[in-house]
């Protein structure tokens, strides 16, 4: 009879806990069908960086537009991305105007400004965050999910 009572502790608990973890998850999934994505690009590898910029497009026509809200945001060398010497200027150009959001480090910002003399130029319709890896943690916060290329 104790070993029956153990075994039932044991069920009780374990369906607890099982109960609590499908709740948690469930907040993460978007109940209305909108999701929130996060991009960090935090290399200056031009290759990670287009894949960053692919991703973000392929979720956009996988999802729909108004389906997905994606922030890129841009800290210590990956920053270049997001500057007007980046190869790929004229495409995060195009894609902050197809509601894609570029957040720029500001702590990265003034590292680079200290060494070259002066601030990175900054591609049109790039925003400004305080903290890249803190903004990403505000994002997650906000239930957006996040990828790393």
């Amino acid at each position: 009879m104790r070993h029956i009572k153990y075994q039932l502790s044991n069920l009780l608990i374990l369906s607890v806990v099982m109960i609590l973890a499908v709740s948690s998850m469930s907040s993460a999934f978007a109940e209305d069908g909108h999701h929130k994505l996060v991009i960090q690009v935090s290399t200056n590898d031009p290759i990670t960086q287009k894949i960053a910029l692919n991703n973000a497009v392929n979720l956009q026509k996988h999802y729909g537009m108004d389906n997905i809200t994606i922030e890129i945001v841009a800290f210590g060398p990956g920053l270049g991305l997001l500057t007007t010497k980046s190869k790929q200027a004229d495409r995060v150009k195009s894609l902050a105007l197809q509601d894609i959001q570029f957040s720029a480090c500001a702590n990265t910002m003034k590292k680079m400004a200290k060494k070259a003399g002066k601030q990175p130029e900054l591609i049109e319709g790039v925003g400004i965050v305080s903290a890249g890896a803190a903004r990403i943690i505000e994002l997650q916060e906000q239930d957006y999910s996040y990828l790393r290329p």
